[in-house]
């Protein structure tokens, strides 16, 4: 992992500086809450999305239409209750999010002190470290992939972005549990600092 991101940050840095060259570019480090569920129930039970949390933040480069790619240090929390046998355990799942998007401002522009954007695009989830009683970090997917899509509102310096994702790989690695995707909706606030 550590090698292959040694060997990507000369690619990443080119990349950034050849936008900067022919685009605006914005920094944006944000903090902010999300609530995970899973597209199936296990058998004889029931997910309920819980409250967990990421920090992080993205490059923003262009004006009306835009890039955006960054990095965010996610816990995800889902509660698993079984009707049949009294079961319930939450499972939190901590991991590095990695979002890229295209993006739209609907009103105003990179630079504006207000704004309305749109924007949608891929993500990657790697599993760091996984917390609930029986739960290991070998029983669930890493990486996996999601495709999301939100809005976001820009005033003077601070943002607040508002997006869905759906995982388009299986949460689990367990051929007895079969929970299917997970979803998460994620807000995430933050300040807007222009280069």
């Amino acid at each position: 992992m550590i090698r292959l991101a040694t060997r990507a940050l000369p690619f990443v840095l080119l990349f950034l500086t050849v936008s900067t060259a022919y685009s605006q570019l914005e920094l944006k480090p944000g903090i902010g809450i999300n609530f995970t569920s899973v597209s199936k129930d296990p058998a004889g039970g029931e997910a309920k999305a819980q409250v967990g949390w990421q920090i992080g933040g993205t490059v923003l480069y262009g004006e009306k239409f835009y890039g955006e790619g960054g990095v965010f240090y996610t816990k995800k929390s889902t509660e698993f209750t079984s009707s049949t046998t009294n079961f319930n355990v939450e499972s939190g799942i901590s991991g590095f999010r990695i979002p890229a998007m295209i993006g739209y401002h609907l009103i105003g522009e990179e630079k504006g002190s207000v704004g309305l954007r749109v924007f949608g695009g891929g993500s990657v989830f790697i599993v760091t470290s996984v917390t609930g009683e029986g739960l290991s970090k070998d029983d669930f997917e890493s990486p996996t992939f999601g495709v999301f899509a939100g809005a976001g509102i820009d005033f003077l310096m601070f943002f607040l972005d508002v997006k869905y994702e759906w995982s388009v790989t299986d949460v689990s690695k367990l051929s007895t549990v079969d929970i299917g995707q997970s979803r998460s909706l994620f807000a995430t606030a933050g300040v807007r600092i222009p280069f």
